[in-house]
């Protein structure tokens, strides 16, 4: 029988929430990331002057939640990102990105979005095992 008990997620290598939710969600092998940003975990402090950096911060952070939840970037399936200028970021935080990701890379949807200072802000949902199986 699968163990379908919904556990939250923390890790003080990734930015602590700012709000009432988890920095991850697990539900048997299946994990939910808030979104993350270009946040230095230790110092707070925005990483990153331009969509490649900070995307790399970002995934760096989204990173940390997985292995906290006993998963990691090749488990995940759907990857959510919002740009706050789509227009203009799109192939400077698509080149960072591919860094990230071994094909098949997840199913991904990009929109541009308000996002209050930084330039990206990325969730995914992963599946624990995943990249091991055929």
């Amino acid at each position: 029988m699968t163990d379908h008990m919904k556990v939250g997620i923390h890790t003080d290598q990734a930015p602590p929430p700012r709000g009432a939710y988890s920095q991850a969600v697990a539900v048997g092998d299946l994990v939910h990331t808030a979104g993350f940003g270009p946040v230095d975990p230790v110092t707070r402090a925005i990483v990153g002057d331009d969509v490649a950096e900070q995307t790399r911060q970002t995934l760096r952070n989204v990173a940390a939640a997985l292995r906290a939840a006993g998963a990691d970037l090749q488990d995940v399936v759907k990857v959510t990102a919002h740009l706050a200028d789509i227009d203009n970021d799109w192939d400077g935080f698509d080149t960072a990105y591919r860094e990230f990701f071994d094909e098949p890379r997840p199913a991904r949807t990009t929109a541009g979005s308000s996002l209050g200072g930084i330039l990206v802000e990325i969730d995914v949902v992963a599946v624990k095992g995943s990249r091991r199986r055929s």
